[in-house]
């Protein structure tokens, strides 16, 4: 048996990464992943797919900061070196663009942490398939 033929093999990552940012299933992509802002289903609706298994535990979290952080701080330098804002108005306005931005990025990040998980078969996700 080749690796793609391999029941165990890993799954198509990219498909089920882009699923997980839709935060559908990345099993079938037609289910919702979550249930509710941040809680992952027990279960796909749709497909019956098992996520209970996912481990994202502070990975989203992490990667939000990072991306948050790496997008506006460059925003923050170009905004204050080249039209000098009142500091109260550029406090008041960025720090409404991160909590926006990261209220925006942190189910997508689940979404995706949770769709590679289920693509590389870690955590539980590996079980072979049931026949």
């Amino acid at each position: 048996m080749t690796t793609a033929q391999h029941p165990l093999s890993d799954r198509p990552v990219r498909p089920a990464l882009m699923r997980g940012w839709r935060r559908k299933c990345p099993c079938c992509g037609t289910g919702p992943l979550m249930n509710g802002y941040l809680k992952v289903r027990d279960h796909c609706t749709v497909c019956g797919e098992k996520l209970s298994h996912h481990r994202a535990d502070d990975g989203p979290a992490y990667l939000t900061i990072l991306i948050v952080g790496h997008i506006m701080a460059p925003l923050m330098h170009i905004a204050f070196v080249r039209y000098r804002p009142d500091p109260l108005l550029m406090a008041t306005a960025f720090t409404i663009g991160c909590v926006a931005l990261s209220l925006y990025l942190l189910p997508r990040l689940k979404g995706v942490v949770v769709s590679l998980q289920w693509a590389k078969r870690m955590h539980g996700f590996g079980a072979a398939p049931t026949t």
